[in-house]
């Protein structure tokens, strides 16, 4: 591991002096690549001379044992090494985190994908309430989020919602979301108070970024078509709404969000790389006959993550076991908590593999 960090801090070094050549500011794409390799250096190198420290006051703390000393200068010497080996100790755990191989996507933006699953007018409903909740985090933990396209029902449900969260390391606080969401509770429309179950799915994309997926214009069909559902004047009246088909997968998306034809194909495009990309990812990790499958599940769609339970005021999470009996600010926004148990255990069964 040693060895492995003095090479990374020499690259830290070398990427430091190129950054600071004018002629690679001047050369953007180099600029951008280093800066991104800068970036995810930078921790590493960080804890890594944090480290170097402890080791060399402890290597000083154990030369001066050799020296004569009096009972009371021995005993801080004593408390030294044992405190700095205790944060040689700790450094070295994070630092084997730290280490890890890292998902390449984790800081880009995403795209999330909520359908209403099994329970009619009750699971579009509850599609809407899973909205709300991401919006609510996104916006607390700092990300934009973007309205792409939805499909709304008359009582205000949705039967699907697309939506981009926008920031840095978006994907990495949103990829254990995709799967299967179940709700239980009473529905509205429900005389005699029996409890209902229905489902919704999530699918949380990476965003594609343009030099990763390239689409040939004469693969795509696009029509323009007058927008649907609850709106204003402008709802029906005008064909600003957007149908793209890409003809050699045979993926459909609709954007009919904004008033502009322009602005709705463009988002278009971008939901289309990013659901060809996502498409890429996978092909890539079924060709991978080694991969692990992580401890809280592979994300796949049609896995039952999570269950939403009203009557009892609780949220459970399938794939880790955890019980959090706080539903109501759960669907609120506060999912922090959950998201980091994930990301926790996630990381634990990284490391068991990696022993």
């Amino acid at each position: 591991m040693l060895n492995k960090l003095n090479d990374a801090e020499k690259r830290y070094v070398l990427i430091e002096e190129e950054l600071a050549d004018p002629t690679v500011f001047s050369n953007q794409e180099k600029f951008t690549a280093l800066m991104k390799d800068y970036k995810a250096l930078s921790p590493v190198i960080e804890k890594y001379r944090e480290y170097k420290k402890a080791r060399d006051a402890h290597e000083d703390a154990k030369i001066m044992l050799d020296e004569p000393l009096d009972a009371e200068m021995k005993e801080l010497v004593l408390a030294e090494l044992r405190e700095t080996k205790q944060n040689m100790d700790l450094l070295t755990e994070e630092l084997k985190i730290l280490l890890l191989p890292r998902d390449e996507n984790d800081s880009k933006n995403v795209m999330v994908e909520i359908r209403s699953g099994a329970g009619g007018e009750e699971a579009a409903l509850f599609a809407a309430v899973l909205y709300r909740m991401y919006t609510m985090y996104a916006q607390a933990e700092g990300f934009k989020c973007s309205l792409m396209n939805c499909n709304e029902t008359e009582l205000g449900g949705f039967k699907e919602v697309t939506f981009m969260i926008e920031g840095d390391g978006a994907f990495s606080r949103f990829k254990f979301e995709s799967g299967v969401h179940r709700v239980q509770r009473v529905p509205e429309t429900e005389s005699q108070g029996r409890i209902q179950t229905s489902t919704a799915t999530v699918a949380v994309l990476p965003e594609a970024e343009d030099v990763e997926i390239e689409i040939n214009p004469a693969d795509l069909i696009m029509e323009s078509c007058k927008s649907s559902g609850a709106g204003g004047q402008h709802i029906n009246k005008t064909e600003s709404a957007v149908r793209l088909t890409h003809k050699p997968t045979g993926i459909v998306i609709e954007c009919q969000e904004e008033r502009s034809q322009f602005k709705n194909r463009d988002k278009a495009i971008k939901m289309l790389k990013t659901k060809l990309y996502d498409m890429k990812l996978t092909e890539q990790n079924e060709k991978i006959a080694s991969d692990r499958k992580s401890q809280v599940g592979t994300g796949d769609q049609s896995e039952r993550i999570r269950t939403y339970n009203y009557p009892q005021g609780r949220v459970t999470d399938h794939r880790i076991g955890l019980t959090l009996y706080s539903l109501e600010a759960f669907l609120n926004g506060n999912i922090g908590n959950m998201i980091d148990a994930l990301i926790t255990a996630d990381t634990a069964e990284k490391l068991k593999s990696a022993e």
